[in-house]
């Protein structure tokens, strides 16, 4: 692969490769998590779903409920490093 590959290229090749497992996860995870989508035969045959629960399970998933406790900061620790005031 180094014959055909550059150096300048590796960076590239790996941000591409980090959002394309990103995208098959979030399709992963909408096939087979969803209540919305409907793999077999006896749930694609009922016209409404009765599943709020099932719902709510997907929407209120573990990282959102740990992210709803955190503060809504990226880098806390330099937030608070440049807006105290130092008299």
């Amino acid at each position: 692969m180094g014959r055909w590959v550059r150096p300048e290229v590796y960076p590239l090749m790996a941000a591409m490769t980090f959002v394309t497992s990103m995208c098959v996860f979030q399709l992963t995870r909408n096939v087979f998590m969803n209540p919305d989508v409907r793999v077999n035969k006896a749930n694609r045959s009922m016209g409404v779903l009765d599943n709020k629960e099932e719902g709510e399970k997907y929407a209120e998933h573990s990282l959102r409920r740990f992210l709803r406790t955190r503060p809504p900061e990226v880098m806390p620790t330099i937030n608070h490093f440049f807006s105290e005031d130092k008299h």
